[in-house]
């Protein structure tokens, strides 16, 4: 399923186009669940550290979205996140944000829009924002710690199955910014790939060291005896991805179908299983 993806993508690699402007959010489709195309939403105001990737990473997603069912709208307008402005979407994908990027109001405002079963995506730096909001750690997993220097590295995909990573080979070189986590999300996630340190010069979390993961709708941890409680996040699915730091990560096209399907999986479009698992 993933050759007809990857050859639209590198077809799109391959459009020589400047970055999109910034627009509030259209109404060109209707609430979520009316029918059309889902809506996503993608944030990337910064209070910290500014990637120059940004507007590459936004325009490529607009031009993914329509191959994926998906209208995406772009803000950095902390405004909009209201019960009524979070509405018409399927999902909300946080994009190299940095820094406390909501207020109070706002914060609410996602945790309701999530747990009522709606879909979140992070991608790199969305693990360097929000450090005052417990529930944004639970939603995105694990704290930006460090990182080296940008170089080529191994990544190990743990999932196979999983929209994100399914048909991605089992060992997938690329280049891109490395992050350390403040600690492992590993029993609370589904850990869907992993980096091979020895790949690399700088990693600082050893053997294991989780690099993409979801968590999701029915997902609660296992206990003792294996019965499996209520998902942290309610009826919502939350997936993280520490790429996408580089400019060029986004004309790539297995880095854009990692994208498509992480996308395709939190607005519910795709089944994926996100429970956490010993181990893993």
């Amino acid at each position: 399923m993933l050759a007809p993806l990857l050859v639209g993508l590198v077809a799109l690699a391959g459009c020589a186009r400047p970055p999109d402007p910034a627009p509030a959010a259209t109404s060109a489709a209707g609430p979520a669940g009316e029918g059309g195309p889902a809506r996503v939403l993608v944030f990337t105001r910064t209070l910290g550290f500014r990637h120059g990737s940004i507007p590459a990473a936004v325009a490529a997603m607009r031009r993914l979205a329509p191959g994926q069912g998906m209208l995406v709208d772009h803000t950095e307008d902390p405004a909009r996140f209201t019960a009524a402005g979070l509405r018409p979407y399927r999902v909300v994908v946080f994009l190299s944000t940095t820094g406390d990027v909501l207020d109070q109001a706002g914060e609410r405002a996602l945790q309701g829009f999530v747990e009522a079963g709606g879909g979140w995506v992070g991608v790199h730096a969305a693990a360097d924002t929000e450090y005052g909001w417990p529930w944004y750690e639970t939603l995105v997993g694990a704290r930006f710690a460090r990182h080296p220097a940008v170089q080529r590295a191994s990544v190990r995909v743990a999932d196979r199955d999983h929209p994100a990573t399914a048909g991605l080979p089992a060992t997938w070189a690329r280049t891109d910014e490395w992050y350390d986590f403040r600690a492992s999300p590993r029993g609370r996630v589904r850990v869907l790939a992993t980096l091979d340190e020895s790949s690399y010069q700088g990693g600082g979390m050893g053997a294991d060291h989780p690099i993409a993961w979801c968590l999701g709708a029915g997902s609660g941890s296992a206990g003792a005896s294996g019965a499996r409680g209520a998902s942290p996040l309610g009826r919502g699915r939350a997936l993280y991805t520490a790429g996408g730091h580089t400019e060029g990560s986004w004309s790539e096209p297995r880095f854009l179908a990692h994208v498509a399907g992480a996308l395709r999986w939190a607005a519910g479009s795709a089944p994926g299983d996100c429970r956490p698992r010993r181990g893993g």
